[in-house]
Order: C-alpha cells, then structure tokens, then sequence
C-alpha cells in the first residue's frame, strides 16, 4: 500500500488534464470510438499473459497453476468479452439499426423484457443453452425501453464531464469494466484511482488503453483512502463509481466519527455528486428438492463449491449461504458430495488483506465448523440463528454457512426460501437458484413466482450469478431500491452494452446439467462442464484459447478450443 504523503497538486494536475479533454471525448464520432475498441482487442490479447500470470503470483501461485485460470477469466477474457458486447451494439448503430434485435423486446406476465444473451452467433455456440434476460421495472413499456436503449448514441448525449473510478481491489477486470461503461455508456472521460491490493496491474492497463490515455481521456492514479477521498471531493470531478464495501460508500458520502451518523440521520452528506456503486452482500444459493441422480449431485455440488471458491471467496458476489430443504433425501448427499469437493481441490490461501480476521471470527463463532483441504474451507452445516455472523456480515472469504428451511413440496419451500433471502440476508447484488428441469416443469408457477420475487441485480437459475459480471450485455448491480443512506448492494448498473435505462434485474439460465446428460434431465444443450468451474481439468488450456478467440474470432480457432474444453 502506498503511505506516502497526499500529492494534491499531483491529483489536482490530473484532474484538470483529464476534464480538459472532456470535450474532446464527447465530439469524437462513433465510427472513431468504434475504431478504438478494435484496436483495444488485440492490446488485451498481447498483454493477456502478463496481465493473469501478475494476479496468480500476487495469490500465491503460478501462472501455470490450475487456479490461474480465474485469473485469466476474471481478467483479459472478461475483458475482451466486455470490448466485443459494445462492439456489437454500436456497430447496429452505426450501420443504421436499433441497438437490440426485432423480437428482443417483448411483455410478459405484464412486465417488460429484455433478451440480451445470446447476442450474436459466436454466444450462442460457446455458451450454448446459456441465456439472460434483462426484466425492466414495473410500467416500464415495450416502446419506452427501444426508444431509450443505448441514448448516449440516439440523441440523448450527455454533458462533457469527468468520472472517477475507484479500483475494485480483488478482480482485475472490474476497474477495466468501470472504464469502459464510463466511456462508452455515460460518455465521461475517467480518472482511475487504482486499489492498492491489485495496483499491479497498472501498468497492463496502461498499455491496453494506450490510446485513450495518450489522448487524455483516461488516466490512472495509485493511493489509497486519502487519494480516492480527496478526489472524490475534487470540485472538477462530475461523477463517481466505486466497487467496495457499503462502509467505503458511506465513508465518502458521510464521513466518519459522530458527526458522520448525524449527517446520514440528516441527509446532508459531504458530496452529493451523481454517484453509483457496487458493493456485495450476502449471496445466497437456493437449492430447490427434485429428482436428482448421483452425478447431478455430483455437478451441482462442483457448480455451489465454484461458486463459493472463485477467488478464494473474494468476490462480492460469492456464495456464502447455502439454502437448502430441511426435509429434503437430498440435502445430505448434496452436503457430502460438497465436501469431497472440498477436500480433492489444489492447496490455496485466503490471500485478501483482512481475511484471516474474518475467517477466525468465523471460527469463534462455530468453533465446530468444519475444515476442509487447506484449512481455510470452511463449511458451518447447520445454521439456526438469524444473527449469526455468516447470515449478517459478507465474510468475503471461503467460509459457506448452510441454512436449511421447510417445506414440504417444492412450492412450499420455494416461498421459504424467497422469504429468508429478501428478509433475512443484507444486500441484493445476486442469488443463485438450482432447480431441476422436471421439478421446475412440476411446479411452473412456484419456480416463475421465485424467479420474479427474488429481490436481486443478477439472478442466477442454474448458473452462478457470477457469470452476470462477465457476459458485457447483462446490466450488473444491485436490485433498485437502495439510496445514499441505505446503500445496501449498491445503486446503478454498469457493464450493460445495450445502455438499457430502468433496470430492475438480470435473470440468466444454463443448462442443469452437461452435454450430453442434459438430454436425461429434460434441459439438453452442447454445453460440456463449465470452465469456470474451478473443478475443470483444462480450463486453463481452454480460458486461454477462448481469450485469443474472443480477441479476434476465427473458425480455425475452434477445434483447439472445443478441444480443451470437452478434456475438462
């Protein structure tokens, strides 16, 4: 972390080069912007190396480590998969279309939505049976959500201004991500105040986004709490985004000490500049009872251990409550097929600043909790009390808490489970629900009335939540709802290639279980195991190859890649 002493007139040299080009960022026209994102993509693809190998070594591994593959994920492919999702977009406008397809739009049950994955031919054949769906607010019609889409290109451009980013400090992608939107959504130039865990991974994006900092749209700041305040409180900043926690929100807008708790109490925070955020919570994965065979409970417990595991848990959006049926033959199978997982996965730490703490906070609280592989997996299998710390605080670790609740029929433990998520769990960011196809064809309306009822950003049926993040079209954030003095998960959406304005969630679907089996449970797709499973044998191999694809598409490419991801 850097101590060393605020620079002021640094910052403030910056924040004046950086919004004196703010004009020239907004007149630049779409075929230039256009032509820069082309140009970014095969940046990314020559630095993508470095850029994952510096974040498998700053965890302890290396780059050639079965976990390096997250890093690869969460990092150049994320980003080249982001870079392509606007690319789409803004090529329909520029050749005179609407930014989202004919039918793409469509009501349902009364409400608007919005299909948004698969966008192109290459989703479809990568990520087949994998879709998402963008549901809009409530009265929010059909014609209002075209007419709206992607405004920034539409006649509604904005005012210059200048935001500033602050680094998320756990995945590498998400300050890229931020800049992006920035850019190409709100039409602000950025200064990007880097977040000292992951400062090491500066300079890659420095390199990646050459032309844009060459041009003084864009330039990155290191610092901790002091440069992300004192720029945040920078008359020549216009807007803000942060990734964080709910504490670092309110630290900015409130400050801190006493007089922080009567300024919140009184509404009168110390900025009060448009400002949007994402900042975790506690993710549920919701487990519905069904017909399950030994190898869904086998898939689905790799599919909850990912889920859990990405990153050592240092996601905001990792699983930290199992919700299971009391009742249910299938919970204890489910658990033991979870921990055999646990035990058979690679050696790794808890490598986030503050994680040891929490873990041993854990650990005090459940001093019979059980541990797995390393001794940092964590699983408390039977949690009772609704204050319980793993129920009440995100850990941001590899601890997972199991809460098992009634029900005797699907629906009934379906409303249950609904209930104990929007009541009982702080933040909305993402949930997860697994169902299987013949329990969900069973009992139609309980699993619609679930999906709908979830107050969640980014609902997950069968698929991690997670994938939301990387996917580009599919608006990430939290639920709407949540305002300056109760944050929550967060305001706003980011990401969202189509610009969509009036976003209530994002509902994304996979197949239950892998080709070919998916033909057995009713829900057949090309899919094999997902490579982000942290349980596939190649994904390394094959993030790497599916990096160098989305960079620059081929049909040569293909059977390498198909390749490894079938050995996995």
């Amino acid at each position: 972390m850097n101590t060393a002493a605020l620079d002021a007139p640094f910052l403030d040299r910056t924040v004046a080069h950086v919004r004196g080009n703010a004009q020239s960022w907004y007149a630049t026209p779409l075929s230039e912007r256009i032509a820069l994102l082309e140009r970014l993509l095969p940046r990314i693809a020559a630095r993508a190396a470095e850029m994952a190998g510096a974040g498998a070594r700053a965890k302890g591994y290396g780059p050639d480590s079965p976990w390096a593959a997250e890093d690869w994920i969460g990092g150049p492919w994320a980003l080249a998969q982001n870079t392509t999702a606007y690319l789409h977009v803004l090529r329909r406008i520029a050749g005179g279309g609407d930014p989202l397809a004919g039918k793409a739009v469509h009501e349902e049950n009364g409400r608007t939505h919005v299909d948004v994955f698969p966008a192109t031919g290459w989703d479809a054949l990568l990520l087949n049976g994998f879709t998402a769906q963008v549901r809009m607010r409530p009265g929010v019609t059909v014609e209002q959500t075209r007419a709206c889409a992607a405004g920034e290109y539409r006649g509604r451009q904005g005012d210059p201004a200048l935001a500033l980013v602050l680094g998320a400090g756990n995945v590498a992608a998400i300050t890229a991500l931020d800049i992006l939107h920035k850019l190409y959504a709100e039409g602000q130039v950025v200064i990007a105040k880097m977040n000292p865990v992951n400062a090491y991974v500066r300079p890659h994006f420095e390199y990646v986004f050459a032309e844009f900092v060459e041009r003084g749209w864009l330039r990155f700041v290191d610092g901790g709490a002091a440069e992300g305040g004192y720029l945040a409180r920078h008359e020549g900043v216009d807007t803000i985004h942060v990734t964080g926690s709910d504490r670092t929100h309110d630290a900015i807008v409130w400050g801190t000490g006493e007089d922080a708790v009567a300024r919140r109490r009184d509404d009168l925070p110390l900025i009060s500049k448009p400002f949007s955020s994402e900042l975790g919570g506690v993710s549920p994965c919701i487990v519905a009872p069904g017909p399950w065979s030994r190898a869904d409970f086998r898939f689905q417990a790799e599919h909850i251990v990912t889920s859990k595991l990405n990153n050592s848990g240092h996601n905001c959006i990792a699983t930290q409550i199992l919700v299971l049926p009391r009742d249910w033959d299938g919970t204890e199978r489910l658990l033991a097929e979870i921990r055999r997982v646990l035990r058979e996965l690679p050696v790794r730490a808890d490598y986030y600043p503050g994680a040891g703490a929490r873990l041993a906070a854990v650990r005090a609280s459940h001093p019979t909790a059980e541990v797995h592989g390393d001794g940092c997996r964590m699983l408390v299998p039977d949690i009772t009390d609704p204050d319980d710390l793993l129920v009440t605080d995100e850990v941001f670790g590899s601890a997972l808490g199991v809460v098992r609740l009634p029900g005797a029929t699907p629906a009934d433990f379906l409303g249950h489970a609904v209930e104990f998520a929007n009541e009982v769990l702080p933040g909305t960011l993402g949930a997860t629900l697994i169902v299987h196809p013949r329990t969900e064809k069973a009992a139609p309306e309980a699993v619609r009335a679930a999906v709908a009822d979830l107050r969640y950003g980014t609902l997950g049926v069968n698929c991690w939540s997670g994938v939301g993040f990387l996917l580009g079209f599919t608006p990430w954030g939290a639920h709407p709802g949540h305002t300056r003095q109760d944050i929550g998960s967060g305001v706003g959406f980011v990401h969202n290639a189509f610009m969509l304005e009036d976003v209530e969630k994002t509902v994304l679907r996979a197949p239950f279980a892998p080709a070919p089996r998916g033909l057995v449970t009713g829900a057949p797709s090309l899919s094999p195991r997902p490579p982000y499973f942290v349980t596939h044998r190649t994904a390394l191999t094959t993030v790497k190859r599916l990096t160098r694809f989305t960079a620059a598409p081929s049909l040569g490419k293909l059977p390498a890649l198909f390749a490894a991801a079938l050995r996995g």
